[in-house]
Order: structure tokens, then C-alpha cells, then sequence
């Protein structure tokens, strides 16, 4: 049974930092390019960042330079540490699996406010 579970959602201030983790289970995690996703109400479902198989990243202009995504295969884990957070980085954050199919998880929300 695949699953993606996210963590380290939460209220954090302007400036301030979080790591989300997703943990992947059931599929061959190592193969696959993960990503995290943000989507606001009235929004579409957005790219933030992605890492692909072999450690290459990708990141969207709005966080480049704030954000970075790992990726540890031994623990069939990804992470996004978000630094510099502002106040329209607040989004629900979802991770996905992609490699020819595509699986989610339920998503962390982020909050960021003074």
C-alpha cells in the first residue's frame, strides 16, 4: 500500500524557518522524482520544488534561494527546509511521487503571521 505522510507543517513567523518531511512507503522510493506542491483556496495546485532520482533539484522562482529539498533513500524520506518564510509561503504542502504514475500525500499546512 503506498503512502506519503507530511510533517512539520505549523504558524511560524515572518523569517522564520520550517522543515516539512514526507515519509514514503510501498513503492520503490530511490526510483522516483519527488516534489512538494503548495495550493491555496481559489488556487491551483502549484510546484514548489522537486529532486530528482539521482539528487538534481528543481525550484520554483518564488522560493529559489529560500528553500531546498532533500531526499535520504535509506529512510524513504524528502525534506523541505523553508527559510525566510513570508507571509504568502502560508499554503497547505503537499508531497508527490512521480514515475510514470503519481501519488500524494494529504498535505501539512503552513501558516506563516505574525
Amino acid at each position: 500500500q503506498v503512502q506519503l505522510v507530511e510533517s512539520g507543517g505549523g504558524l511560524v513567523q515572518p523569517g522564520g524557518s520550517l522543515r516539512l518531511s514526507c515519509l514514503a512507503s510501498g513503492f520503490t522510493f530511490s526510483d522516483f522524482v519527488m516534489s512538494w506542491y503548495r495550493q491555496t483556496p481559489g488556487k491551483e495546485r502549484e510546484l514548489v520544488a522537486l529532486i530528482r532520482s539521482g539528487g538534481s533539484t528543481t525550484y520554483a522562482d518564488s522560493v529559489k534561494g529560500r528553500f531546498t529539498t532533500s531526499r535520504d533513500n535509506a529512510k524513504n524520506t524528502v525534506y523541505l527546509q523553508m527559510n525566510s518564510l513570508k507571509p504568502e509561503d502560508t499554503a497547505v504542502y503537499y508531497c508527490n511521487a512521480r514515475l510514470l504514475v503519481n501519488y500524494w500525500g494529504k498535505g501539512t499546512l503552513v501558516t506563516v503571521s505574525s
